[in-house]
């Protein structure tokens, strides 16, 4: 097997910002913006959103402060006309958030400043899928990505803690790819002890499928999950398991600012993705900016701040000044959080259910 190498995030030269965007203090163009559209979340995952802290009692946002499907769209042509060509509607859940497809067609009608439409994307557990996916694919939603950490109903179950069965998850998968939505991208978080023999079971499941699995190590997001370093099973643990059934052969990232290193069966039986923000970090390449549920700008997936954009959309300020708002703070983004993680931990980040992967 070849040596394993996913990313080399420090010494890549910077490509040029793309025409109209503007760049980072590391020279990173702003190209994702992912829209956390709802808080809530009808899973309980024990490293997202554990029961215990999100309780019956937790006060989530009430539907006034969320931003309406007007002020996103609003948000979204203008972060398109910065360089943004990527969007993704996260959570929470964002099937949660009613009408969602709504907002997809008003997003999928944007076009950059070159006269391209915007890629619009999605991340779901899978739970609401097979009942929306038809009206989002027609919407204009081109791709989806769903999470499932096992395909043991029991140990689904217990690490989820929704009342969902692995049938129901795997439902909505093949209703989007019936809908167009292919080829659909599954994530599964590994984590060691508890659903790590699961590694091969999903190899299994899904090579042949037309799907790709993608492996994310098990990460500090947020403060509420009890991470640790000895949890984390790495991305070159992973090739190494699958790799003595199945062997692999690395593939070239498809663009730059790709999360997953990506790797094929050698045999043609499709490919696999490890996102390895742990063991092997990527920040040089990261190209994200993140749009909270009410309106507050993240620059980084483990930030412990953001920067509120809903007081100037409800003020009545003009596109030339919520651009410079958008544009001003990724300028000044300095975030390198991962490739620095064993010298600095932040004390109070963001919780991931807020914000979104």
């Amino acid at each position: 097997m070849s040596r394993v190498i996913f990313h080399n995030s420090t010494g890549a030269p910077q490509a040029p910002a793309p025409k109209g965007g503007v760049l980072d203090t590391h020279g990173r163009p702003m190209r994702d913006l992912r829209i956390s559209v709802t808080d809530r979340c009808n899973f309980r995952c024990t490293y997202c959103m554990p029961r215990e802290v999100f309780g019956a009692d937790h006060a989530f946002l009430p539907h006034s402060a969320l931003l309406t499907f007007e002020e996103i769209s609003r948000v979204a042509q203008i972060a398109a006309g910065l360089g943004v060509h990527k969007i993704r509607l996260t959570g929470g859940e964002p099937l949660m958030r009613k009408q969602l497809e709504v907002l997809v067609g008003m997003l999928a009608a944007l076009r950059t400043p070159e006269g391209e439409p915007l890629e619009i994307a999605l991340t779901t557990n899978g739970a609401l899928l097979a009942r929306k996916a038809k009206a989002l694919a027609e919407a204009g939603l081109q791709r989806v990505t769903v999470s499932l950490d096992a395909l043991d109903d029991v140990l689904f179950q217990r690490m989820s803690d929704g009342g969902v069965t692995v049938a129901t998850i795997l439902e909505g998968i093949e209703a989007a790819a019936r809908a167009g939505l292919a080829p659909v991208k599954v994530n599964m978080v590994v984590r060691k002890g508890m659903n790590d023999a699961q590694i091969l079971p999903m190899a299994r499941h899904f090579r042949g499928s037309g799907h790709i699995l993608r492996f994310i190590e098990y990460m500090d997001v947020g403060n509420t999950n009890g991470w640790r370093m000895d949890e984390v099973v790495t991305g070159a643990e992973i090739v190494g398991i699958i790799g003595a059934e199945f062997p692999l052969e690395p593939v070239g990232a498809g663009y730059r600012g790709e999360v997953a290193a990506r790797w094929a069966y050698r045999d043609g039986g499709g490919e696999i993705g490890l996102i390895t923000s742990v063991s092997q970090p990527f920040c040089g390449d990261c190209t994200r900016m993140r749009l909270s549920p009410e309106g507050r700008l993240f620059t980084c997936l483990f930030a412990e701040q953001g920067h509120d954009l809903r007081g100037l959309l409800r003020a009545g300020a003009s596109d030339a000044a919520l651009a410079e708002r958008l544009g001003g703070v990724w300028r000044a983004r300095g975030d390198r959080y991962s490739e620095h993680r064993g010298e600095a931990q932040r004390e109070h980040k963001i919780e991931m259910s807020y914000i979104g992967g």
